[in-house]
C-alpha cells in the first residue's frame, strides 16, 4: 500500500511539473505576440561607420529583448533633418535617435558640455565615467527635465578618440594660419575657432565634401579617419592635421521620446540602458581597429599628408577655451556642470595621469622613428 501510496504521489507531482511546464513555454509566446516596434532616426548617413555603431546598439537591443522589444533603423533625414532629431523625438515623429548632444547646442549651449566642451584634460573615456559615475547623467537628466522641458529619455555610449584639427588645402603650421579661413565644425567649437578668427560654417557631414567643392569652406574636420576617408575628404583636401582641443571628448547621445520610453515594461527600460552600456566598448573596439586602418591608407593609398598640429595652435585654443569658460559660467546652470567636470579631473585624471607607464617611450623602442611628435 504504501508504494502504491508513492507512485500515485509521485504521479501527480509530474503530472503537475509537466504542466507547468507547458504554460513556462506558452508565456514567451504571449508575450512576443505583443511586440513594440521603435523607429529610430540616426544623424549619420548610411555609409558612415557611425550607422554601424548605430546598428551595434539595435543588434544588443533585439537580441537581448528576445524578439519582445525591437528597433528598427532610418538612416539621417528619412523623416527628419540630421541636426533635428531632438525635435523629432520630443515631437514623436519618431521614437529613438542616436546623435550627439552638440546637434542641438543651438537650443541650449549646455548640451555641447556633455560632448565637445571645454578642455580640462580628461579624455573621452574619463568623461564617459563622469556622466556615468560622477554626476554627469543627473546634470544631463536636470537639463532635459527641468530648463528645457524635453519629452526626451537619453543614454550615453562610445567614448570618441580626440578629433583631428581636420583638412586643409595647405598645412598648417602654427596658430595664425587659422585666421581668416572658413571651416566647418559644430557647437562650441564654433564658438572657439571663431574666438579665433575664423568664420565657421555648421554643416552634417553629407554636407561637407560638396561645401568644399563650391568654395564654401577652406577646411574643415568632421571626426575621424574613417567617417572622413568614406565620404571623400581627401579627394577635396590633401592636409590632414592630428591632434585638436576643439572636440576633446564626444559620445552618442541615444534618445528615446520619453512618453513612450516610460510607456515600456521595465524589463525593455532596461534593455535600453544597458545595451547602450554594451555597445559603447564594442562602438569603441571598432573605432580603434577601423579608424587606425584608414589612417595607414590615406597615407599609403591616397598619398595623403598626415601631420601633428602644432603646439601653437594647442596653446591658441586653450586661450580661446578661457575666454569661452568665462562667459559660459555666468550661467548657473552651465557654471555647475562645468565645476562638476572639473572636481572629476582633478581627482580622476590625477590617479591616471600618475599612474599610467611611459607609452610613448615603450612605443618608441619598439616602432622607432614612427612617431612624428
Amino acid at each position: 500500500m504504501a508504494n502504491e501510496k508513492q507512485t500515485s504521489t509521485r504521479r501527480k507531482f509530474l503530472g503537475g511539473a509537466a504542466v507547468a511546464g507547458v504554460a513556462t513555454v506558452a508565456m514567451p509566446q504571449v508575450s512576443r505576440a505583443q511586440t513594440v516596434t521603435l523607429k529610430m532616426q540616426t544623424s549619420w548617413p548610411a555609409t558612415d561607420i557611425f550607422t554601424e555603431m548605430a546598428n551595434q546598439y539595435i543588434t544588443r537591443v533585439n537580441e537581448m529583448a528576445g524578439g519582445r522589444l525591437k528597433i528598427d533603423l532610418l538612416h539621417g533625414g528619412a523623416v527628419v533633418h540630421p541636426f533635428q532629431v531632438l525635435d523629432g523625438v520630443h515631437g514623436g515623429q519618431i521614437d529613438a535617435a542616436h546623435t550627439v548632444t552638440v546637434y542641438w547646442y543651438g537650443k541650449h549651449k549646455a548640451a555641447s558640455l556633455f560632448g565637445t566642451g571645454p578642455v580640462f584634460g580628461f579624455n573621452a573615456n574619463e568623461g564617459l565615467g563622469w556622466i556615468y559615475a560622477g554626476g554627469g547623467k543627473e546634470l544631463f537628466d536636470e537639463l532635459q527635465t527641468q530648463i528645457m522641458k524635453l519629452n526626451v529619455k537619453s543614454f550615453f555610449s562610445m567614448p570618441m578618440p580626440t578629433q583631428p584639427l581636420g583638412w586643409f588645402k595647405k598645412p598648417v603650421t602654427k596658430a595664425e594660419d587659422l585666421k581668416g579661413l572658413k571651416y566647418r565644425t559644430v557647437g562650441l567649437a564654433a564658438d572657439l575657432f571663431q574666438a579665433m578668427g575664423t568664420s565657421v560654417a555648421q554643416l552634417p557631414g553629407g554636407e561637407i565634401v560638396p561645401a568644399m567643392e563650391r568654395g564654401v569652406i577652406d577646411a574643415f574636420e568632421f571626426n575621424n579617419p574613417t567617417s572622413d576617408r568614406r565620404f571623400g575628404a581627401q579627394n577635396v583636401a590633401k592636409n590632414y592635421m592630428l591632434g585638436s582641443h576643439h572636440q576633446a571628448t564626444e559620445y552618442f547621445e541615444i534618445m528615446f521620446n520619453r512618453t513612450k520610453f516610460n510607456s515600456l515594461p521595465k524589463e525593455h527600460q532596461a534593455v535600453l540602458q544597458y545595451a547602450a552600456e554594451a555597445a559603447s566598448s564594442a562602438s569603441e573596439w571598432l573605432g580603434m581597429n577601423q579608424y587606425s586602418k584608414d589612417l595607414q591608407e590615406l597615407m599609403d593609398r591616397e598619398k595623403v599628408n598626415v601631420l601633428r598640429t602644432p603646439q601653437s595652435v594647442f596653446d591658441a585654443q586653450i586661450k580661446a577655451w578661457d575666454g569661452l569658460i568665462e562667459g559660459l559660467a555666468k550661467d548657473p546652470f552651465m557654471k555647475k556642470v562645468m565645476d562638476s567636470q572639473k572636481a572629476w579631473v582633478r581627482r580622476v585624471v590625477f590617479y591616471n595621469m600618475m599612474n599610467a607607464t611611459d607609452y610613448k617611450g615603450a612605443y618608441n623602442h619598439h616602432f622607432p622613428n614612427t612617431l612624428k611628435l
